[in-house]
């Protein structure tokens, strides 16, 4: 590759919404204040999981690890998002959209099938509640996470190279708010029927088969839900499964539209607000979802903010 070849790549034009200066100014305040609650949402959860003993459950370490995801998700594209829509330069260096691009394939890929490791707990909590702190031991528990963290990086791996190093005959202008891997495909200057081929197999790897689970899962929950006589066990079973498929339905609803379609198929207004949504509605409304939902957590919350007030009178 030539010295002027290498010149090109330090940086690459995001358009964001540039082209709707009116929307920018009302974007950046609502997705600075989106992404604050964010933090301070899917920090609180975290906090409680881990300090709260009635919280060290399996469940709780699997929401934890996905409370640090949707932290690490939003925080790998939104402060950048935020400071091009301040002011004029929409500019991201090279290295950055790499790294932006990595983390954005990487932290979904392990959401998706750390989304199906939390349906497997609910189905054994369900379906085998008397087995299921031996099912679920700690040894299990990291495990499955450890997996669901080392395929997502192996996707990430395979798909941001290919992405990044497809020829643009000097194309740097991303109509995208992220480096993100649609986007960079439309704006190569070959044929990408390769990387898309390759994209859309990793896809029903990464995202479809993990949802197969989760409706399998999900299906021998609601058979073991119809045998349940007492209203008090249905209502034990909807707060224990309702967040979680709450949070399925938010996540993959999104995903399967943009990541089933990569490239010049998918519009790229309608991908621009989806990303969005994406990025930082779900990871807002996941701890919202788990908090409001779900007695244990509201009851960890109540112990923790009467443990600080008396510490703070003694």
């Amino acid at each position: 590759m030539d010295g002027t070849n290498d010149s090109t790549k330090e940086r690459f034009i995001l358009l964001g919404f540039s082209g709707r200066p009116h929307l920018e100014r009302i974007l950046f305040v609502v997705i600075l204040v989106a992404y604050l609650l964010t933090l301070m949402g899917n920090s609180t959860i975290i906090l409680v999981s881990r300090l709260d003993p009635h919280l060290q459950t399996p469940m709780y370490f699997f929401l934890t690890h996905l409370s640090f995801l949707d932290l690490s998700f939003t925080t790998s594209s939104i402060p950048q998002l935020l400071y091009n829509l301040h002011g004029h330069d929409k500019t991201i260096s090279y290295i950055g959209c790499a790294i932006q691009l990595f983390l954005f394939l990487g932290l979904g890929g392990v959401e998706c099938l750390l989304l199906a490791v939390m349906a497997y707990d609910r189905f054994v909590a369900v379906c085998k509640p008397l087995h299921y702190m031996v099912i679920m031991n700690p040894r299990l528990c990291l495990g499955l996470v450890l997996v669901a963290w080392g395929l997502g990086a192996a996707n990430s791996l395979a798909m941001s190279p290919s992405t990044l190093n497809l020829p643009r005959c000097g194309h740097w202008t991303v109509d995208h708010f992220l480096c993100e891997m649609p986007a960079l495909i439309r704006i190569a200057c070959v044929n990408t029927a390769v990387v898309e081929g390759v994209a859309f197999v990793l896809a029903v790897i990464i995202v479809l088969l993990p949802l197969m689970f989760i409706l399998i899962s999900y299906g021998c929950i609601l058979r073991a839900v119809l045998q349940i006589r007492s209203g008090s066990g249905l209502k034990k079973v909807f707060n224990t499964c309702g967040s979680h498929l709450t949070v399925v339905s938010l996540f993959y609803g999104n995903i399967i539209y943009m990541y089933m379609q990569p490239g010049k198929s998918s519009s790229k207004d309608q991908g621009k607000f989806l990303t969005l949504f994406y990025n930082i509605v779900t990871p807002l409304l996941n701890p919202l979802i788990y908090t409001l939902r779900n007695k244990e957590v509201k009851g960890a919350l109540k112990r923790l903010l009467l443990r600080d007030r008396s510490a703070g009178k003694g």
